[in-house]
C-alpha cells in the first residue's frame, strides 16, 4: 500500500485513517490482486452542525502516516466490526429523522474506540517509542552542537518529525504519551538548558547566544528564558 511517498506492508487487522485530500493506493508490483477489507467513508456535510464536527480535529490519527497505522487485537477488531455493523444497519434501512444522529453517533463511538486502541498501542510499543525518544534527544543535541540554528532558526516540531520520518501529529502524540509534555515543551526545555551552558562562556554576549540558538530577535529569547526560569538571561549570568 502506497500512502504519500511511503510504502506500507498492509496486514490483517490494520486500520488506516484517511482525511480529505490525502492520496493513497495499492502497488501490487504488477501482480493482479484484489485487496479486501472494510471501509467507512463519509462526507463532511454528514457531520456538519454535530458535536463530532466540533471535535473531529481532536482525532489526530487522521494526519498520521500509513506506517503509523493502528494494529488491532482480535478483541479490538470485534469492537470495530460491531460499530461498523451498527452504522451499516442504519444506512440499509429507510431514512427517518433519527438516521443522521444515530449514524454520526456511531461514527463518533468508533473513533473514540480508536483513540483508546491507539493509547494501548503507544504503551505496547514502548520499546519502539523509547528508541524514538533517544533519536529525538540525539537530533536536538546535534542541532545545537552543529549550530544549525544560525541557518535554520529554532528547531520546530514539524522539522524534528520529518527527520525522524514521522508525521507531526503522531510524533507529537507519542512524545506527549511518553514524557507527559508536548514536543514543543521538550524542545524549549532543551533550548534553555543549552542556553544556560553557553552563558558560562563570558566571551559570548546574550545576543550572540540567542542568535546561535536560532532566535531572530534577542527579546524573544529573553522572554522565553524568563518564562522557563523566572529570571532574565542577564540575571541568570550574574547569579552564576
Amino acid at each position: 500500500m502506497i500512502y504519500g511517498c511511503q510504502p506500507y506492508d498492509y496486514e490483517d487487522g490494520t486500520l488506516v485513517f484517511v482525511s480529505p485530500g490525502q492520496i493513497y493506493g495499492i502497488d501490487s508490483k504488477g501482480v493482479a490482486i484484489k485487496p479486501s477489507g472494510y471501509g467507512l467513508l463519509f462526507h463532511p456535510d454528514l457531520i456538519a452542525g454535530t458535536s463530532l464536527a466540533r471535535s473531529i480535529k481532536d482525532y489526530t490519527f487522521f494526519s498520521y502516516e500509513v506506517n503509523e497505522a493502528l494494529h488491532l487485537s482480535k478483541k479490538e477488531r470485534k469492537t470495530i466490526f460491531d460499530c461498523l455493523e451498527k452504522i451499516a444497519a442504519e444506512t440499509d434501512q429507510n431514512i427517518d429523522k433519527h438516521s443522521k444522529r444515530l449514524i454520526v453517533s456511531n461514527i463518533e463511538v468508533l473513533l473514540n474506540y480508536c483513540m483508546r486502541f491507539y493509547d494501548r498501542q503507544f504503551i505496547t510499543r514502548s520499546n519502539v517509542n523509547k528508541d524514538i525518544l533517544v533519536r529525538f534527544e540525539n537530533l536536538i543535541n546535534d542541532y545545537f552542537q552543529s549550530n544549525k540554528g544560525q541557518d535554520l532558526g529554532l528547531p520546530s516540531v514539524t522539522w524534528c518529525a520529518e527527520q525522524l520520518y514521522l508525521s507531526p501529529n503522531y510524533f507529537g502524540d507519542l512524545i506527549k504519551k511518553e514524557t507527559g509534555n508536548t514536543a514543543m515543551d521538550y524542545i524549549q526545555s532543551r533550548l534553555i538548558e543549552e542556553a544556560k551552558l553557553r552563558m558560562f562562556d563570558a566571551s559570548k554576549s546574550i545576543n550572540d547566544i540567542s542568535f546561535q540558538l536560532g532566535f531572530k530577535y534577542q527579546q524573544h529569547f529573553t522572554r522565553l528564558f524568563k518564562q522557563k526560569t523566572g529570571t532574565t538571561p542577564n540575571e541568570y549570568r550574574s547569579l552564576n
